[in-house]
């Protein structure tokens, strides 16, 4: 039998992300089993499990950076497997890693990011802005901290607002000054409309930031709340 559930926003607003019996194996293990699961656009959904419980392979797999094994993922109406540069422009994914360039300064990775999206040239600096960085620090990324990596990589999804957010424990390397900030920023993408996926540890801080919660053991879903 398969995982089957449904989180729902506002009746009217078409589906933002559906998953119709998605199974993901890697070598014997499977990481996701034939989950099906339908969020409407401006919800804001907390991931909760175990580690290697699915969630972060469940937002690579909607990111398109991971292609399912079994099953069908839409994304704002499209099929991921039949477009997925299309879902790419829509959705902003923020990993475990950073992924920036590290001889090149805050402001000089947004700059390359911004023109790849299409976004205006103010936009880096504003988002670095918005996340605490400043925009005349010309130093090259590497000698940043942990922490201020953490907020560059953060800032990537200021520059152009994503119609889908996934942040995979976006609270890590943070102090409790970052947490609170993020937790600020955050809302501001879901106010403004952004449908949120958020993967976290931080249990309470996702609590306060999302309309609903899906809990993942051994890549099923096991408990649905809104």
């Amino acid at each position: 039998m398969s995982d089957s559930s449904a989180l729902l926003g506002p009746v009217e607003l078409a589906p933002a992300l559906q998953l119709h019996e998605v199974s993901k194996r890697f070598g014997a293990r499977w990481a996701l089993v034939r989950l099906s699961l339908t969020v409407r656009r401006g919800t804001a959904l907390l991931l909760t499990g175990h580690n290697g419980s699915g969630k972060t392979t469940l937002l690579r797999v909607l990111a398109t950076a991971v292609r399912p094994s079994a099953g069908k993922v839409e994304v704002l109406g499209v099929d991921a497997a039949r477009d997925p540069e299309s879902v790419r422009a829509q959705v902003g994914l923020l990993g475990h890693a950073n992924y920036v360039y590290e001889d090149l300064s805050g402001l000089e990775n947004l700059a390359v990011l911004a023109r790849l999206l299409g976004a205006p040239a103010s936009a880096g600096s504003e988002a670095l802005e918005r996340l605490g960085l400043s925009p005349k620090d010309d130093r090259p990324v590497r000698t940043y901290s942990a922490g201020m990596r953490r907020r560059l990589a953060l800032a990537r999804l200021f520059l152009k607002q994503p119609a889908v957010a996934l942040l995979d424990e976006p609270f890590v390397e943070l102090d409790p000054a970052g947490v609170s900030e993020l937790e600020a920023r955050i809302r501001e993408l879901h106010a403004a409309g952004t449908t949120l996926v958020l993967a976290t540890h931080h249990i309470e801080q996702g609590l306060q930031l999302c309309t609903d919660r899906l809990h993942l053991e051994q890549g099923r879903s096991i408990a649905i709340a809104a």
